[in-house]
């Protein structure tokens, strides 16, 4: 009896220890909730696009939701594009799941960078992603996606480029 309520004394001041505080692995996201606007040009041509990011299920994920149309261009028609990308901590890394409606599948590992954030696919067999998320100024980001062909996955190259600006 005597060991256990020594036990129970000397454990009483961990369970009234304050809980250590959880890094916010949102913090190089944050600057994205609202919603955007952007206008850009690359190699699918001309487009214009809403992308919105909303933090959802009490703050535990954030969904980027955006879509993109393209003009025709050169016997190309125009184009519509809709993606839908949810943020997520696992594992003490912030990760996010791309899906859109080309049947594209991309899992990210997130990573604040210089002056914004960066989304990299995981090398694999396949070609690998990079999205980037640029801050420019006071509600306008630059945002760049590339891809690094199969075989050299450090070898980025850019495939589009927008600049965006936020409008709530």
């Amino acid at each position: 009896m005597r060991t256990s309520l020594l036990a129970l004394i000397l454990a009483a001041p961990l369970w009234s220890q304050p809980a250590t505080p959880q890094a916010d692995l949102f913090a190089a996201v944050r600057f994205l909730v609202g919603e955007w606007q952007g206008e850009g040009n690359g190699k699918p041509g001309q487009s214009t696009g809403i992308a919105t990011f909303r933090f959802d299920l009490e703050d535990k994920v954030l969904v980027r939701h955006a879509h993109a149309d393209s003009a025709p261009t050169s016997g190309k028609p125009a184009f519509h594009h809709e993606d839908q990308m949810t943020m997520f901590a696992e594992g003490g890394q912030l990760k996010a799941l791309y899906l859109d409606n080309e049947n594209h599948v991309i899992r990210y590992l997130v990573a604040a960078v210089p002056e914004g954030v960066a989304f990299t696919s995981e090398p694999g067999p396949g070609p690998r992603f990079r999205l980037t998320y640029l801050r420019k100024a006071e509600g306008v980001v630059t945002v760049r996606f590339e891809f690094a062909p199969p075989g050299k996955p450090e070898a980025f190259t850019t495939y589009l480029e927008a600049v965006t600006r936020k409008v709530k």
